[in-house]
């Protein structure tokens, strides 16, 4: 009852601060929690001055950057404050963590001058990505209206996940997309870099990786043909160019969560070295996609130690707190046969191969946190039924996955959403016939992919604090170029983006549309390929 009193006390709040119609709002994506507009405008012009203390320089020098780019004014930046107004003043204040969080932030628009402050960093970059857009209304763009936004986002986690381990797009490709995510307030980078067909990061101790694993001989052209592109492909990250590209996410205040996939999807893994396979048998790096059964020993000491190894590395590569193990798709066949996966799930009492999978995911999981990270996997994890291809006595599970945890739920019933987060599992809620870039237009057309909703219907509001948010995920099997990628991602990025971020409350699908001509005017401005898709279809 408390928390339904408080609701409808924020829901009056938020109705009195916005007195004006949507149509007479500016036009900001994602949509923010609460404008109220004044009278009049304030003009920027070259005589304004950028006012941050020298712990904002990053961040000053990037609106600095954009606003030279973006409506061709350069300003000067100044550490103190100088008397008179035409100011553009960014100011961090921790008193404004309770009311805004770490990523929420205030944008006042006044006869003066500009002022965004916030709590931290992020919630000031946040808000200067508001006034860039708002200066890129009108047919006067440095003519801003007097305003004052109050805003902070609806989830902590809004992803973008994009598949290299298929389709290897390089270092531009990936910079570009953070750029964007950084416009439209996304804040986690999911780098899927290893699978089947390519192992696409750098590991000093094991050369093979990269040296066999990131190359095949060619690649499948559509689900279940036998055409194929007829040449081969490769590519991978080396380590310096990861830090890079970590670092440019950094300033945008992203969050780089590598996923290493085990312990299935790791064929191109065992091609590089075969005694990690559970038949040791020699592999190619598969030129077809879809689901292999190939898969690490989980009864070999050795294997562990590989793995270790590897997430080592990864780790001081990647400062995210979290750390992705994949954990999908995993055909059981090769444990069922193998002598050494019957020992071990004799001797650690393990009745199915979802508990061998389960004991294998903790015994990583330990790892993990003992480097002071946490991991996180697909929900297939938990165990249960989530495929037509096993059957519910193989999936069924006794292991109980470390709370700690983190369940990436994209497949099942939404049951299993709500399962995990009565047990106490945060979850990041991808349910793939919502979020799922490689599906077509028609599949999820745009409409489809604002509509989604991360909490899932049924959960108990008790529990909603553990679904930290969403992802929306490119794959990359059929998905060979940067342009046939940006036509998938674009212009449903940006409906992801405001699912994230925009409070239920605030969500308005016409004031969306409206957002998406000027963000479709800056990307295709940038050069990206944008998609032509209908805003009004339905899904098929």
């Amino acid at each position: 009852m408390k928390k339904r009193f408080l609701i409808l006390v924020t829901a009056c709040l938020l109705l009195s601060y916005y007195p004006v119609s949507a149509q007479t709002e500016p036009l900001i994506s994602p949509r923010p929690l609460a404008i109220q507009m004044e009278k009049g405008s304030f003009r920027l012009d070259a005589s304004t001055q950028i006012i941050a203390s020298k712990q904002l320089k990053t961040e000053a020098d990037y609106l600095k950057t954009k606003l030279q780019t973006s409506a061709g004014l350069t300003l000067s930046v100044n550490n103190a404050s100088p008397t008179g107004k035409n100011k553009l003043a960014l100011l961090v204040d921790a008193k404004q963590l309770p009311e805004f969080g770490k990523e929420g932030y205030q944008l006042i628009v006044n006869t003066g001058g500009i002022k965004i402050t916030a709590a931290d960093k992020a919630g000031l970059f946040y808000g200067m990505q508001s006034l860039l857009q708002l200066i890129n209304q009108g047919d006067n763009k440095l003519e801003i209206p007097l305003l004052t936004i109050k805003d902070k986002p609806r989830f902590s986690w809004r992803a973008l996940m994009l598949d290299e381990g298929r389709h290897f797009k390089g270092e531009k490709a990936v910079k570009q997309l953070l750029d964007d995510m950084a416009m439209l307030k996304m804040n986690v980078f999911h780098w899927h870099l290893t699978d089947d067909q390519g192992w696409r990061i750098e590991i000093k101790k094991y050369p093979e990786l990269t040296k066999v694993g990131s190359k095949r001989k060619d690649s499948q052209t559509a689900w279940r043909s036998e055409k194929r592109e007829g040449q081969p492909h490769e590519g991978f990250y080396t380590q310096a160019q990861i830090k890079n590209i970590v670092q440019y996410a950094a300033e945008r205040h992203i969050t780089v969560v590598p996923e290493i996939e085990m312990p299935g999807h790791a064929s191109a893994a065992i091609a590089s070295y075969p005694w990690l396979g559970t038949t040791g048998e020699k592999i190619e790096v598969p030129v077809t996609f879809g689901k292999f059964k190939d898969t690490y020993n989980v009864a070999d000491p050795k294997v562990y130690t590989f793995l270790e190894d590897v997430l080592t590395e990864v780790m001081a590569l990647f400062p995210s707190k979290v750390i992705h193990i994949g954990g999908d798709e995993v055909l059981y066949d090769q444990w069922k046969a193998s002598p050494q996966v019957k020992a071990l799930m004799v001797k650690e009492n393990l009745k199915t191969p979802a508990d061998v999978q389960i004991w294998f995911t903790n015994k990583i999981s330990k790892f993990i946190a003992s480097k002071g990270r946490r991991m996180m996997g697909w929900n297939e994890i938990m165990g249960g039924k989530v495929h037509e291809f096993t059957d519910d006595k193989e999936t069924a599970a006794k292991e109980k996955l470390d709370q700690g945890t983190i369940v990436h739920f994209w497949k099942g019933t939404t049951e299993m959403v709500t399962d995990a987060a009565s047990k106490g599992y945060d979850v990041v809620n991808s349910y793939h016939i919502y979020t799922y870039l490689d599906y077509d237009y028609k599949e999820i057309p745009i409409r489809k992919a604002y509509e989604f909703n991360p909490i899932p219907e049924g959960l108990d509001p008790k529990y909603d604090k553990h679904v930290l948010g969403l992802g929306c995920q490119m794959w990359g099997e059929f998905i060979p170029t940067e342009a046939s990628m940006q036509a998938m991602i674009y212009p449903r990025l940006a409906a992801y983006a405001e699912v994230g971020w925009t409070d239920l409350s605030r969500k308005d699908y016409t004031y969306f549309k409206n957002t998406m001509k000027l963000i479709e005017n800056h990307w295709k401005a940038e050069g990206i390929q944008v998609e032509s898709a209908d805003y009004d279809a339905l899904a098929k």
